[in-house]
Order: C-alpha cells, then sequence, then structure tokens
C-alpha cells in the first residue's frame, strides 16, 4: 500500500521507543512535506549523531568531548556523585537547579527478565569514581520502580564497607496531588519521609 521508500522509513521511526505505526506513518508524512533544505539538515544531524556525540570518559553521561560538561565544571561540588540509570534522568535534574554534585550514569537498572546484571551496568566505575575522588556522599537517584530499587540496594550494599554517606531521593506526594486520589505505597512513603 504504502511507497516502497515511505514504508521503510516508517519501519525506521516504528523501531524507535514509544514510537508505534501510526504515529511513524505522521513522522514520515511530516518529513515529506517539509522543504528540503530543513529535511538535509535534518539527515544531516541524525547522520553526524554518533560523530558528534559520545560518552563521558568518566561519568557516561552524554557530551561532545572526552568530559562531558558537567565534569568539566569545577564550581561543582566534587564530593558528591548522584547515581543516574541514563542521561536523561540528569537533564531532568538539572533543570530544576537544585543539585550541583556530580553524577554517575548507570546505563540503565538491574533486571532479571531483560537479563541486565551487573557486569551491564557502570558499577565498577562508579566504585573506582568513590576512592579516586574520594567522594562523601553518593544518591542513589534510580527510579522508583522494582528494577530501580533494586539496583539502589544493590548499589547501597555495594558501597557500605567504604563508609561513605548513601541517600535515596524521598518519595511520596507529588506537588499538587490530593491524598485521596494516592495509592497506599505512595502515601505510606509521604508519612514516612515527611521533612
Amino acid at each position: 500500500m504504502y511507497p516502497k521508500s515511505f514504508k521503510k522509513l516508517i519501519d525506521n521511526f516504528s523501531s524507535l521507543p514509544s514510537v508505534g505505526p501510526k504515529m511513524a506513518e505522521r513522522l514520515v508524512l511530516f518529513l515529506f512535506k517539509q522543504n528540503p533544505q530543513k529535511l538535509t539538515d535534518f539527515a544531516h544531524n541524525l547522520e553526524n549523531l554518533k560523530k558528534d556525540l559520545r560518552y563521558c570518559k568518566k561519568c557516561f553521561n552524554i557530551g561532545e568531548e572526552d568530559l562531558c560538561s558537567i565534569c568539566k565544571d569545577s564550581n561543582r561540588n566534587q564530593k558528591i556523585i548522584c547515581v543516574v540509570e541514563d542521561s536523561l534522568d540528569i537533564f531532568a535534574i538539572e533543570k530544576i537547579k537544585k543539585y550541583d554534585g556530580l553524577y554517575h550514569v548507570l546505563g540503565g537498572v538491574l533486571s532479571p527478565l531483560k537479563t541486565i546484571s551487573t557486569e551491564n551496568l557502570h558499577l565498577e566505575d562508579l566504585e573506582k569514581r568513590i576512592y579516586a575522588e574520594k567522594i562523601d556522599e553518593v544518591i542513589l537517584a534510580t527510579n522508583p520502580t522494582t528494577e530501580g530499587d533494586a539496583t539502589a540496594l544493590y548499589i547501597a550494599h555495594m558501597l557500605k564497607p567504604t563508609g561513605i554517606k548513601i541517600t535515596r531521593f524521598a518519595r511520596g506526594l507529588s506537588t499538587g496531588a490530593d491524598i485521596e486520589h494516592a495509592d497506599e505505597l505512595t502515601l505510606s512513603s509521604a508519612i514516612l519521609n515527611r521533612n
């Protein structure tokens, strides 16, 4: 039903996370309607994605040089590392402008179902950084999921012999939430982690 090149692009877009076949169709049609220069710029940026971006050699965040802009910033607190699952978590935390320490990207979480084990994550690199950089505190900022909690528990256990302070983001009611609509786990966390 589709022209071959149109179908190939639909398949390409459908392979992306959270993009289904209908959304892929819309994206391809949208791109087809763009002026040639916009499309050329888009293709050029996509083609250079792996050339222009790389993982930071220190924290595994996404950057344009061997060290990301956060690791190169000497004004940041060099004694705290916030451990996150991926770079998108860093972007979210940086938007609120309340944290001025360093980061460490795990590259995922422990997940037996997806066969992601400790060898697949940057855990050894984290441990080496803690000793090499004389870190005082590690903040475990994995997502509040079963896998995120299991990963945080594993890291806390792994780092216990270091004697450094290990903290975890508090959980509870979000701003603007109604107590009556909160689930039991959220409400319980809100009460237990109250300020």
